[in-house]
């Protein structure tokens, strides 16, 4: 596929994986909107439980991008046979993480979350998610392969269906699992974790369906299955690795966060999730238009353009911000009237108690609209290095601003927010400094 720098190229190849790469978020706010209907207790725990599955995910996540990079690298240079392989790399990969993360979640996690958790409800009902969930690891790190590798190709428009059954019957069961309808057994946390882990094999078998038929693709010799290129596997490592360390990094940070708050009630707990919950879905456009810049970057560099790739970086970002804006004006100034029909009860307490955390939310999401385009762009020339030294800092930082703010300055809920944008004005500095030197043309993938 010719890319070039046009609106219409980057919205066409954003527009899919602004679903497929948020699947687990997705599926992360379809469980708390059952479980919010059903006990403000299953709400605060699917909230910390949740977020430490987007590690897990973010994990899968990162090394797929590493595989990604390097395949939209070399389609840009039409090296097809090597694309192949490639996948085939980060696919082994995959798998061998999701053996080593499955057995972690049934064995590790109960002493794990110990030592975040006091409460020993938010434990248990954790455990009792997870116990399901981590099934689901398998056929999410294996459809993470798929997508990266049809991303890295910039044909995206698959993603989108698949990305839509998985969330069609992860709703489906949710409400037979957790409510106990259509027949089913009424389990609570744990019928969320059951449907989700369902909800990612149908995904999977669909997409492997799919691309069984697709004659597209017949260049890159998918059903050639090469031997395990060790040196290829240790080269996407060494790109994604980085990549994987900023997502834990991030990420566990924010687990770090919900720790820290959970310390100060169930009550707070539930309105931090509930906020967690509205920002996931505010940030899907991002995580569209950043994966996206990821491939278009790569492959310009593939194609010798190196000149357009700070041009395509900022208009990109100016788009996520838009697009992102779109959405959350109205979510900040009506969350009651558009959450209502979502989370509909007689008790709008925990919507009106997060309103003044909204107004900060609109300040985290311009500023992380354009971060994350520009965070993605750096792992796109293949500065993963980089990227995972400014994220280390700006986390320290993000922890000690909370913990401080929380336990010595007891500035609540709303100042503890405000700790994203301290994190964004920092990391933005780092990485416009960072695009300003030569130093990223010199790197090689």
């Amino acid at each position: 596929m010719h890319l070039n720098t046009s609106y219409k190229q980057i919205f066409s190849i954003s527009a899919p994986i602004m679903l497929g790469t948020a699947a687990q978020n997705f599926i992360a706010l379809s469980d708390s909107i059952f479980l919010y209907h059903r006990s403000e207790l299953d709400f605060a725990a699917i909230g910390f439980v949740s977020v430490f599955y987007l590690i897990v995910a973010a994990i899968g996540y990162g090394f797929s991008k590493g595989g990604q990079i390097i395949i939209a690298r070399r389609a840009g240079e039409e090296d097809y046979k090597e694309v192949g392989h490639t996948f085939y790399a980060m696919l082994y990969f995959e798998i061998l993480m999701a053996i080593g993360l499955f057995f972690f979640m049934q064995y590790g996690c109960t002493y794990f979350f110990t030592l975040f958790v006091d409460s020993k409800e938010i434990l248990d009902k954790s455990i009792e998610y997870l116990n399901y969930r981590s099934w689901g690891v398998f056929f999410s790190y294996t459809g993470l392969a798929m997508i990266a590798f049809y991303t890295g190709i910039a044909r995206t428009k698959f993603i989108l269906i698949d990305t839509c059954i998985l969330g069609a019957v992860n709703i489906f069961l949710n409400y037979g699992l957790i409510c106990g309808r259509f027949g089913l057994p009424e389990m609570g946390i744990a019928g969320a974790g059951l449907a989700s882990t369902i909800a990612e094999v149908v995904a999977f078998v669909v997409f492997l369906v799919y691309i069984y038929f697709d004659k597209g693709i017949k260049k890159y010799k998918l059903f050639t299955i090469p031997k395990i290129n060790w040196q290829l596997i240790r080269d996407q490592q060494r790109l994604a690795a980085p990549i994987v360390a900023q997502s834990i990094v991030g990420l566990g940070s924010w687990f770090v966060f919900f720790g820290i708050v959970e310390n100060l009630g169930e009550r707070p707990l539930a309105i931090t999730n509930l906020v967690r919950m509205v920002f996931l879905f505010l940030q899907i456009p991002s995580w569209g238009f950043a994966s996206t810049i990821n491939t278009l970057v790569s492959h310009f560099i593939g194609q010798k353009k190196r000149q357009a790739v700070v041009p395509i970086i900022w208009k990109t970002a100016k788009f996520s911000w838009l697009v992102t804006m779109v959405m959350t004006i109205p979510m900040v100034l009506f969350p009651t009237q558009i959450l209502y029909p979502l989370l509909g009860s007689e008790d709008m307490s925990l919507i009106v108690e997060a309103q003044p955390i909204f107004y900060v939310l609109m300040i985290i999401l311009t500023l992380n609209s354009i971060g994350v385009v520009y965070f993605n762009g750096i792992a796109g020339v293949g500065a993963t290095y980089f990227g995972l030294q400014i994220q280390t800092w700006c986390a320290l930082g993000y922890l000690a601003y909370i913990y401080v703010v929380i336990n010595f300055l007891e500035g609540g809920l709303v100042m503890a927010w405000t700790a994203e944008i301290v994190y964004w004005v920092i990391m933005m500095i780092l990485m416009l400094w960072y695009l300003r030197t030569n130093r990223w043309h010199e790197l090689k993938v």
